[in-house]
C-alpha cells in the first residue's frame, strides 16, 4: 500500500494553512501525531481535537490508521513523533496515567469466559482501583444500569454477542473514566443490541463522558456529533455528519466511506 499523501481530486475539510492549536476545552488534543512501522507510515501528521462530553466518530477504510491512532491515544503504542494529550495527560510522558483515566473497549471485548458476569465486573473494578463499598456499589450499579442483573451468575463465555457487549462496556466504565475509547464495539451483534448500545453511549455522553468510537456501520456514524475521516494515515475531513457529506459532495456518510474505500484500494 502506498504511504504517500492522499490523491488529489477528493475535497478535504482540513485547511492545510490553518495553524493547529491545543487550546480550548478538549478531552483529546493531538498535534502532528505520527506512527511509522519500518518503512510503512500508518499515521502521518494528525492534528485533532475532541471536545469534552462529545460522541466523536473516527472513520476510514481498513488500513487507514484508525486502530493505530486509538492505540496511541490510549497509551498502548508510543508515537514516532508528535504530541497527544488525553484527559490532561501526555501519552508519551505519562502513558500509565492515560490508561488510568480512560476506558477502552475493543471488538474482542477482553472478557474472561470462565468468570461470571459479576466476577468480570469485580475483576475490572479492582484493576481500576475500586475497593470495598465503592467497588460493591459500582458493580451493583452497573448490573442494574446495563440490565445485566438477570445474568449476574452466568459465565461470560456462554453469553450472546449482545450481552457480551453490555458486559464489556460495564467493565470498561467501572471507574467512571473521563474518556471512553470504543474500537469497532458493535461488530457482530444484532441491530437491536446495537441500538441499545448506542442509547447507552449517548447517556454516558450526556453525563459528561467523552466517547471516541470507530465503526464501519454508517448508521452509527450518523449518530456521532462530529466525525473525522482518515485515509491512508492522513486526516482528510472533520466536521458534523452534515458538514462532511456537503464537503465531499456525497448524499450520505455511507457514500463518502465507499468513495474513500474505492480510492484507497485503487492506490494500493
Amino acid at each position: 500500500m502506498s504511504t504517500g499523501a492522499p490523491q488529489t481530486g477528493v475535497p478535504s475539510i482540513v485547511d492545510p494553512e490553518a495553524p493547529a492549536t491545543l487550546a480550548g476545552d478538549a478531552a483529546v488534543r493531538v498535534l502532528g501525531l505520527r506512527k511509522q512501522f519500518g518503512d510503512r507510515v500508518a499515521v502521518e501528521g494528525l492534528d485533532l481535537e475532541v471536545p469534552r462530553g462529545q460522541v466523536f466518530g473516527l472513520l476510514g477504510p481498513n488500513g487507514s490508521g484508525k486502530t493505530t491512532t486509538i492505540r496511541m491515544l490510549c497509551g498502548l503504542l508510543e508515537p514516532s513523533a508528535g504530541t497527544a494529550v488525553v484527559a490532561g495527560r501526555d501519552v508519551v510522558r505519562d502513558p500509565e496515567g492515560v490508561r488510568r483515566s480512560i476506558g477502552y473497549m475493543s471488538q474482542r471485548y477482553g472478557l474472561y469466559d470462565d468468570l461470571t458476569v459479576a466476577e468480570n465486573l469485580r475483576f475490572y473494578a479492582e484493576v481500576y482501583g475500586l475497593r470495598g463499598d465503592a467497588r460493591r456499589d459500582r458493580i451493583e450499579e452497573q448490573l442494574t444500569t446495563l440490565g445485566l442483573d438477570v445474568r449476574r451468575d452466568q459465565l461470560a463465555g456462554t453469553l450472546s454477542g449482545g450481552w457480551k457487549q453490555r458486559l464489556a462496556l460495564g467493565c470498561a466504565t467501572s471507574h467512571h473514566p473521563h474518556i471512553l475509547f470504543l474500537d469497532e464495539p458493535t461488530a457482530g451483534v444484532d441491530p437491536a443490541a446495537r441500538r441499545t448500545f448506542w442509547e447507552t453511549i449517548h447517556r454516558l455522553a450526556r453525563d459528561g463522558t467523552t466517547v471516541l468510537v470507530t465503526t464501519h456501520y454508517m448508521d452509527e456514524a450518523a449518530r456521532c456529533e462530529r466525525l473525522a475521516f482518515l485515509s491512508r494515515g492522513h486526516l482528510i475531513g472533520v466536521g458534523t455528519p452534515d458538514e462532511v457529506t456537503r464537503q465531499f459532495g456525497q448524499p450520505t456518510i455511507e457514500d463518502v466511506f465507499i468513495m474513500l474505500q474505492h480510492r484507497d484500494e485503487a492506490a494500493e
